[in-house]
C-alpha cells in the first residue's frame, strides 16, 4: 500500500518513498515536533493481524532503541496508524556494503576498518541480548561521512530467530521438520538453516561470511540454487581466502575461519 506524499502517520508527515522490500515500504518523513527528518518504515499488514507478533516487534524495537550505539541504526519510535504498524528511525545517506561490493573486493585495510565497526555494533547488541539474525551486506550502510551502520536492528530478535526480515536476493522462508527458518541464503548460520534456536554466535558466523566476501570479492557459500547454497553452508568449507586475494595476511584468514567454525 503506497502512501501519498503529505499523508500523516501519527504526527509524522510523509515526504517521499525511499525504498520498498519484503518487510514493507520506507519513506522519508518529517517530525514536526522535533523539526527533523526521519525514516519511517510501514510494516506489512500481517503484523497488524497477529497481536502476539506485533507485541514482540514493539518490545524488540524498544530494546534496540535503548542501545544508542554509533554503529547501529537509531530507532526513535514505533506506532500504529489505522491499524498499520510503523517504525521510525534516523534517516541515513550513503551506500550499502552490497552496492560497494559490486565493484569487487575491498582493500584489506578498508575491509578491516569496516569489520571493526561491525564487530563493535554487534558486541553492543549482544551485550543487551539482541541477536540480528539477518546480517548481510544489504543491511550494512556506509554513510557519506564515513561511518558504518548496521541496519534493520528494529526487527532483530531478543534471543532467537523467528520472523522474516528484509531482502535483496534470496531472503526467504523455508519449512523444515525442525521448524520454520528465516534469513538470507549464503549468510545465515547452520543452526538457522536447520530451524534451531540461534544466539550471538549466529551473527558471528554471518559476520565471517561478510568479511570473507569483502576480502575475496565473492561469497563464502554459493551454489547453483538456494538449496545448493544451504547445503554448502552446512557441509563445506569456503575456498582458501588467500587463493582469491594474496594480500590477505594469514592471521586475518584465521580470524575469518574462526568466525565460520
Amino acid at each position: 500500500m503506497t502512501l501519498a506524499p503529505g499523508s500523516l502517520l501519527g504526527h509524522y508527515e510523509l515526504l517521499h518513498q525511499i525504498g520498498v522490500g519484503g518487510m514493507g515500504e520506507v519513506y522519508r518523513a518529517r517530525d514536526p515536533r522535533l523539526k527533523r527528518d526521519v525514516a519511517l518504515k510501514v510494516l506489512p499488514a500481517a503484523f497488524a493481524g497477529d497481536p502476539a507478533r506485533l507485541h514482540r516487534f514493539e518490545v524488540e524495537a524498544q530494546a534496540v532503541g535503548r542501545l544508542n550505539h554509533p554503529n547501529i541504526l537509531h530507532v526513535y519510535d514505533v506506532g500504529q496508524h489505522e491499524g498499520q504498524p510503523f517504525l521510525v528511525t534516523e534517516v541515513l545517506e550513503g551506500e550499502t556494503l552490497w552496492e560497494r561490493l559490486d565493484t569487487g573486493p575491498l582493500p584489506v585495510r578498508k575491509a578491516v576498518e569496516i569489520a571493526i565497526e561491525i564487530a563493535h555494533g554487534l558486541a553492543a547488541a549482544h551485550d543487551h541480548g539482541i541477536v540480528h539474525c539477518d546480517l548481510k551486506p544489504g543491511n550494512l550502510l556506509m554513510t557519506r561521512d564515513g561511518r558504518l551502520k548496521i541496519l534493520d536492528f528494529g526487527l532483530a530478535k531478543l534471543t532467537r530467530p523467528s520472523d522474516e526480515d528484509s531482502t535483496e536476493a534470496s531472503t526467504a522462508s523455508y519449512d523444515t521438520n525442525l521448524g520454520r527458518i528465516w534469513g538470507t541464503v549464503g549468510y545465515m548460520s547452520p543452526e538457522q538453516i536447520r530451524g534451531q534456536a540461534a544466539d550471538g554466535r549466529s551473527d558471528i558466523f554471518s559476520f565471517g561470511a561478510i568479511l570473507y566476501e569483502m576480502l575475496a570479492g565473492k561469497r563464502a557459500f554459493q551454489g547453483a540454487s538456494d538449496a545448493d547454497t544451504m547445503s554448502a553452508t552446512l557441509h563445506e568449507d569456503p575456498a582458501d581466502l588467500r587463493a582469491s586475494n594474496k594480500d590477505v595476511p594469514s592471521t586475518l584468514e584465521r580470524i575469518v575461519r574462526h568466525c565460520l567454525e
